[in-house]
């Protein structure tokens, strides 16, 4: 079973190249890069010919934004499977994939998730925060829980059933593709319960407090489009600052 990972990036040099390793590195073989340049000013190309070993396509043109070119990239793979790897993010470890493949051997499963943890820009072995995923439950969602999208591969003929990004929710984007086939389309999903990511802070959803307050109001939106009924705003908002605090204090074993 091949298993397709899409970075899509846009003046990434700084990082990308420790996304390519992350990539390189995976011991599954049958693995497929699909690189989404969204034309680059910096030196973004080169670094991916230097680095990107395991890259079959890579597509350089101007795009809408990261989800447009998601989808491109989502477009081109070939695999049965596919996840979105951002150009700032790296696979926690070198079985990452083989853990995705496995849990994608039974047939009837359409998305697996796991844990993430955000790490220091300068230093992606520094533990800032730890977001434990934890076992799948379809009724979470009325909460407002979400896996961590980095980690989240979806079966190819799911995204043919339920459609790729909405590219008119430039944040948030995620979340609401994550609902809509979840929730609307209820597809089998399936905890794998490993860091499977480590994100670099300084993301464009966790850039300032506005972003996140208006990510969170586009979620509820997201919410009502794909004909989910949300617990109350107020409910909702404190148990979100919850859940982020203590990302701040749990560590991963």
């Amino acid at each position: 079973m091949k298993v397709s990972v899409v970075t899509a990036v846009f003046n990434g040099a700084e990082t990308i190249a420790d996304t390519l390793d992350s990539v390189a590195a995976q011991t599954y073989p049958d693995v497929e890069h699909v690189v989404v340049d969204g034309g680059s000013r910096d030196n973004t190309l080169e670094v991916v010919k230097q680095h990107g070993r395991r890259v079959a396509r890579l597509i350089s043109e101007r795009d809408r934004g990261v989800y447009d070119g998601m989808n491109k990239g989502i477009r081109a793979a070939t695999g049965e499977v596919i996840g979105t790897l951002n150009a700032d993010d790296v696979y926690a470890d070198p079985d990452v994939l083989a853990r995705v493949a496995a849990a994608f051997a039974d047939p009837s499963v359409e998305v697996c998730y796991g844990d993430l943890v955000y790490v220091k820009r300068d230093d992606t072995s520094a533990v800032v925060r730890y977001w434990k995923a934890g076992n799948y439950e379809r009724d979470a969602l009325r909460q407002g829980w979400f896996p961590p999208h980095p980690t989240f591969f979806v079966r190819r003929a799911l995204y043919e059933r339920g459609g790729l990004f909405n590219i008119d929710y430039p944040l948030g984007g995620d979340v609401e593709l994550m609902m809509r086939l979840l929730w609307k389309h209820q597809a089998k999903a399936v905890y794998i319960p490993n860091v499977q990511v480590k994100m670099r802070l300084g993301g464009i959803s966790n850039a300032s407090l506005r972003s996140i307050i208006r990510q969170n109001v586009v979620i509820r939106e997201a919410a009502r489009l794909n004909g989910l009924e949300m617990e109350n705003a107020f409910v909702y908002y404190v148990r979100k600052l919850a859940g982020r605090a203590r990302q701040f204090v749990v560590r991963p074993r």
